[in-house]
């Protein structure tokens, strides 16, 4: 079997070569749903690929810090990974709603700010409003504690639906405070000022990386791949990973375009952390 880790940039290739020689000072993100997680029709099974709670694992004993970076609750990626029970996973960051929480594995505790007001607000509207709209069978809004999103992959016509929504959710959003952000057949509504990018450079200087390797699958990422090139052009190598969907859609394009390589799914991207740890120094 060939390898994944051939990045077709040079800056790519100068962040695999950066993160090889020091893995001691490299951090490792990951998104959830999309990259470590296949996407399914109901986001409370999308549980993590069987191979990845154990891949971090292996490689946390190796790297600086290993991170999920998520828009989900941090808890709800913690119980769909597995990360709370993997043997060896002891060094864990999960971010969750986009950095506004934090869960680490060393200590177990979750840290969390007071819930947006505009959030409660929409949940109260939300179902009228869907209502109003006459939105077909399959449409699903998801409760994420901090955020709210409604996702249309279950109808008949996901992208026709998705256009139907985009302008009332924004007008909702907007008059609750909150922001939107687009995805794979989803609109999320959620809380402004944070996203994957400020979490990830947050967490970067926090740990003093020496490197950074990002992976990501939707238009949420978008924000952690400008954070990793701000990043770059200050001297910090990085390596950009696009997760390349396995059920016939195509990658996203933004994302695919973005990165310095793509691997299909999150059996890609396991298959692609194992490869990173079988050329990794070894421990000294």
């Amino acid at each position: 079997m060939g390898t994944l880790l051939e990045p077709t940039t040079p800056a790519g290739r100068a962040g695999l070569a950066a993160l090889l020689a020091e893995p001691r000072r490299a951090l490792l993100a990951f998104d959830f749903d999309g990259t470590l997680a296949p996407i399914v029709a109901d986001p409370e099974q999308a549980f993590a690929h069987p191979g990845a709670a154990g891949v971090l694992a292996r490689l946390s004993g190796r790297v600086g810090t290993v991170a999920v970076v998520t828009g989900r609750p941090a808890l709800a990626a913690v119980r769909l990974g597995g990360f709370a029970a993997a043997p060896g996973l002891d060094h864990l960051v999960v971010l969750g709603h986009y950095g506004a929480e934090r869960w680490d594995s060393t200590t177990g505790q979750l840290t969390a700010p007071a819930s947006h007001p505009g959030v409660a607000a929409v949940r109260a509207e939300l179902p009228a409003l869907l209502a109003s709209l006459g939105v077909p069978e399959g449409t699903v809004v998801e409760d994420k504690e901090r955020s709210l999103a409604v996702h249309t992959r279950r109808t008949a016509d996901p992208d026709a639906v998705l256009d139907r929504l985009r302008a009332p959710l924004a007008d909702l959003a907007a008059a609750h405070g909150l922001a939107v952000e687009p995805g794979r057949m989803v609109i999320e509504l959620r809380p402004p000022g944070v996203d994957k990018g400020a979490a990830l450079t947050e967490l970067v200087r926090e740990r003093g990386a020496g490197a950074v390797l990002y992976a990501g699958d939707d238009l949420g990422d978008l924000a952690a791949f400008d954070a990793v090139d701000r990043l770059r052009a200050a001297g910090l190598p990085g390596l950009l990973v696009a997760s390349g969907p396995v059920t016939g859609e195509p990658p996203v394009r933004e994302v695919a375009e973005r990165a310095d390589l793509v691997v299909p799914g999150p059996g890609g991207v396991v298959e692609l952390l194992d490869q990173l740890g079988e050329e990794l120094a070894p421990t000294r």
